[in-house]
Formats: structure tokens, C-alpha cells, sequence
């Protein structure tokens, strides 16, 4: 080879290296992953809280979603149907469409919960289930996000045996979702980002809601509760509030576009306030703000029971459009195991606090949760569960068989109440809730109550359905043109934990709640 050849052939091997490095754009992206850490997590610092006002989608990734569709598919709480909101309208703000078929869906995103190992469970079956979506069309972009996506644990073993997987972003990340997007789809490798600590507040994220009904608001992020079996103040992190008139300019927006009810969200709404330090402020002071916008209805969820006020009752008493229904979650009845639970109050604090809101609030609907089976939970403790559950005369309760989670207090405790004894305690506790529930109900019968009209049974289409104030559900026969609108039902059958009713017509808004 003579020196012209040579160098001929190092010129030709130059180029060959040089278009390859330019086709491998994962080299733009210098990602090294760093897997979310639970002891990260639970560290609550003097950190500002950072309000960022100014979000904008850069010019430059809008036109990313032209021509492409998207699925989500949501599991858990309605944070993370809120979630799920704020992601739709992220991706339609690029340009996807929405789809329902996840076998031509361009991107499809599974919002996770990993409050309770069955939820987990169902996660990873679908994503075992979505491999053949991957090999028949292999530019689908499959995404895990939500709370499972804040644990190592879950990070590592999609990692390790889920390689159909393109992207996994946590709860603190959404509005990161352009660029997440951008990376999958120019990396070769899993783009893995999740943030363990956090203290900002992302304002004017754009959101899809589903339907033009209810809308869900949130109030707040985070919890620092920490109860010993709960893996949310890991995945959501420090609780952060939203300023009053962020929240209260939303409300307003809501109600101009004619919703009929929102919900404030919160993992805890009663705490919310206490990290605002140049205001005194609450939850309180927030209904009553809400109560003077004209919309029908308000809620708000989850309450802790430590943190709720007398400022809230006597809001909530007030009436209005503050419905008077609180779900107000117990666990337990038994003082020992609430404290092993680290609830920070007694059976008797809570059963003082509900006779108070029962003084203030004479038409109260009271809900709550409980988990059956906690450590060393013995026959009697379990039982005093039951008495509380008839001295408050609960109208419904979720109940749940204690499962543990990994990275908890709890997880450290030998799970020694066997499995067959929780089931017989949890049968025996639907059994009261039944009881309870079949006897609210007919209280209602021959009575006419005020129902937001929702839509169609999931049961019957031809069948209308909607809440009524103290969320109770009601199914009646009406008009499709009565879907949206508040109406007036008479009750003539109670069944265990529904309504049926007859369409009076367009209820007039001087009734009282119902």
C-alpha cells in the first residue's frame, strides 16, 4: 500500500467513524442512572418550597406527538387520576392524539400506585403483558410512572427483566415529560428518571380532565405523616402547599367552564397550610374562600384525622356548597395498634372528634378506611375495631387486608397474623359495613334527593346514574339531555350500597343538601 492509499483508507475509515457518531445521538445524552432512594426520601429539610409559574413547553418539542397517539392507563387514587390529567394535556400540547387501543397506541404511559402489593402485582403483569406490542412494533415507547416508579426496588427489577421498557419517571417529574420523551426516543437504553427529594411546586401544567362534570383540584403534594405501613410519604415526598390564589383562581376557571363539583386533593388536605410561613392559612380558611365561588359542589380528600380542625367544622357546618361528607380514615380501634400504625391519636381523641363534627354537622355522612391484620393485632384489639365502627355508625368504609410494603417501618415487623385469620376478620368486618351501609340507605327511600347526573350506569346504558351530596349513588331513568345538570330524584328502592329513583326533573337550588 503506497502513502496515497493509505491515507485514502484512513480518510474513508474517518468518515465511516464520523457519520456513524453522528447517527448514535444517545451520545447527546450524558443520563447516568441513579436509583431513587427511600432513605433519600423520608429526609424532610428547612428546603424553600420553589413556586414555578413559568412553565412553558419549549417550542421546539411541539411538534414531537404530530401523527402520534397515546394511551394511559391509571391505577391507585384520584392523585393519580389528576396525574394522569396533567399528562394527557402535556402530550396533547405536542401534538398526540388520545387512544383507547393499546395495540396502536404510539406511546402508552402506566401511572402506578404502590400503596398495596396487588396494585403492584397488576402493574407488572400488564408490562409482562405489553412485550408483544414491543416486538410487532418496536418505535412504541412503553413508560412507568407514578408512585411503584419512586421505589428502588421496582426500578431495579424492571431494569433487570423488563426490557420492553423504554422510559420510568416518577411523581416529581411530569413536567419533565418532553424531554423524557425526546431521550427515549434517541436513546438506545432505558431512560430512567426519578427524583428522591423535592420542594417545587409546578403551576399552569396543562391538563385533559375527563368530562366537563367533576373536576379533581389539587391542594397540595406530599405527606409527612409517615404511619408505619405507608410507602407514600417515600413516593410523593415533603408535603408542599399551593398558594391560596393559585388554588382559588383555578376554582374560579372550573367554574366558568360550568363543572358542578371539585374535589381538593391532598395526601393529607387538613395539613394543608402549615408549610406556608408568611401567612396563617389553612384548610378552614381555604373552604371558606371556595364557598363564596359559584360552583355546586365542593369536596376535599384525604383527611387525616390528627389534623383536623374545629375551623373546618364550623366552615363545613355552614353549609353551602361544602357537601357534608367527610371520609375520615380510622385503621383501627384498638389504641395500641394505632399507635404501632404511628396514626398520633386514640380511639377516643377520634371518637371525640367525630362527636364534634356530629354536634356541628347534624346531617353528616361519615366515611373511613381500615386495614384488618396489622402486626400483632389479637382477636380482642380487632374487635374493638368492630365497637367503633357502631358507636360512629359509619354510612361505608374501605376496607383493606394488611399487605406489607417494602421500605416502611412496618416492612421490619414479622407480619404474624396469619392469612386466613385476616380473611375471617375482614369478612366479618364487610359484614358490618354491609349492615351499616343497607341501613343509611333506607333511610332514603320515599325521601327526594339532589343528584349530580353523571353519565350512564357502569351496569345498564340505558340507566342514569350520579352522587347525591352525601355520596350516595343513585340510578334512575331520565332524559340523556340530564347528564351534567343537578336533578331532583324521589327514592323508591334501597339496596345495599346503591340508590334507585325516579326522575323528578331539574332540581331547584333553594332544596336543602340531601
Amino acid at each position: 500500500m503506497n502513502e496515497e492509499q493509505r491515507k485514502a483508507g484512513t480518510l474513508d475509515v474517518l468518515a465511516n467513524r464520523k457519520d456513524k457518531e453522528e447517527k448514535d445521538y444517545s451520545k447527546y445524552f450524558d443520563h447516568v442512572y441513579q436509583p431513587p432512594s427511600l432513605k433519600e426520601a423520608k429526609k424532610r429539610g428547612k428546603e424553600e418550597t420553589v413556586y414555578n409559574r413559568d412553565f412553558q413547553i419549549d417550542e421546539k418539542y411541539r411538534g414531537m406527538g404530530k401523527g402520534r397517539t397515546f394511551l394511559i392507563k391509571t391505577y391507585g387514587c384520584q392523585m393519580n387520576a389528576h396525574d394522569t390529567e396533567v399528562m394527557a394535556g402535556v402530550l396533547s400540547a405536542l401534538g398526540y392524539t388520545p387512544t383507547e387501543d393499546v395495540n396502536v397506541a404510539d406511546v402508552i404511559l402506566l401511572n402506578t400506585c404502590a400503596i398495596r402489593e396487588n396494585a403492584e402485582n397488576k402493574v407488572f403483569g400488564e408490562i409482562g403483558n405489553l412485550k408483544h406490542i414491543k416486538q410487532e412494533r418496536p418505535d412504541c415507547l412503553i413508560g412507568v410512572c407514578g408512585c411503584m416508579s419512586q421505589e428502588e426496588s421496582v426500578v431495579n427489577k424492571i431494569l433487570k427483566s423488563y426490557q420492553n421498557v423504554d422510559m420510568i419517571f416518577g411523581t416529581h417529574n411530569i413536567h419533565r415529560l418532553p424531554q423524557i420523551l425526546e431521550e427515549a426516543y434517541l436513546s438506545k437504553a432505558m431512560v430512567v428518571e426519578v427524583w428522591s427529594k423535592e420542594g417545587d411546586v409546578i403551576e399552569n401544567l396543562p391538563k385533559v380532565r375527563e368530562g366537563r362534570i367533576k373536576a379533581w383540584v389539587n391542594i397540595m403534594y406530599g405527606c409527612d405523616k409517615f404511619c408505619t405501613y405507608c410507602i407514600v410519604p417515600f413516593t410523593r415526598g415533603k408535603e408542599r402547599s399551593r398558594r391560596p390564589q393559585d388554588i382559588i383562581d383555578e376554582v374560579r376557571d372550573l367554574a366558568r367552564q360550568g363543572y358542578q363539583e371539585i374535589t381538593l386533593l391532598g395526601q393529607n388536605v387538613n395539613s394543608y397550610g402549615k408549610d406556608l410561613d408568611d401567612i396563617e392559612y389553612g384548610l378552614g380558611d381555604l373552604l371558606e374562600d371556595i364557598a363564596k365561588i359559584d360552583i355546586p359542589r365542593v369536596r376535599f380528600t384525604t383527611s387525616h384525622p390528627w389534623d383536623f380542625t374545629d375551623r373546618m367544622i364550623e366552615v363545613i357546618a355552614q353549609g353551602g356548597n361544602i357537601v357534608p361528607h367527610i371520609h375520615l380514615p380510622v385503621q383501627s380501634g384498638n389504641n395500641q395498634v394505632l399507635k404501632i400504625m404511628g396514626r398520633k391519636y386514640t380511639r377516643e381523641a377520634y371518637l371525640d372528634l367525630v362527636s364534634r363534627i356530629k354536634a356541628a354537622i347534624p346531617n353528616v355522612a361519615l366515611t373511613t378506611d381500615i386495614i384488618v391484620g396489622y402486626p400483632n393485632e389479637t382477636e380482642e384489639q380487632f374487635e374493638e375495631t368492630l365497637t367503633l365502627y357502631e358507636e360512629v355508625g359509619f354510612e361505608h368504609a374501605y376496607t383493606y387486608l394488611y399487605s406489607q410494603r417494602d421500605g416502611t417501618p412496618a416492612a421490619k415487623m414479622k407480619d404474624n397474623v396469619p392469612t386466613d385469620v385476616k380473611k375471617a376478620r375482614l369478612q366479618r368486618l364487610n359484614q358490618l359495613v354491609g349492615k351499616y351501609s343497607s341501613e343509611a340507605l333506607k333511610a332514603y327511600e320515599g325521601k327526594t334527593v339532589k343528584v349530580l347526573c353523571e353519565g350512564a350506569s357502569k351496569k345498564d346504558d340505558q340507566v342514569l346514574a350520579g352522587y347525591t351530596e352525601r355520596n350516595k349513588l343513585v340510578n334512575f331513568h331520565a332524559p340523556q339531555s340530564m347528564i351534567g345538570k343537578i336533578v331532583d330524584v324521589k327514592i323508591v328502592e334501597a339496596k345495599q350500597y346503591s340508590l334507585n329513583g325516579e326522575f323528578v326533573g331539574v332540581s331547584d337550588a333553594s332544596l336543602v343538601n340531601q
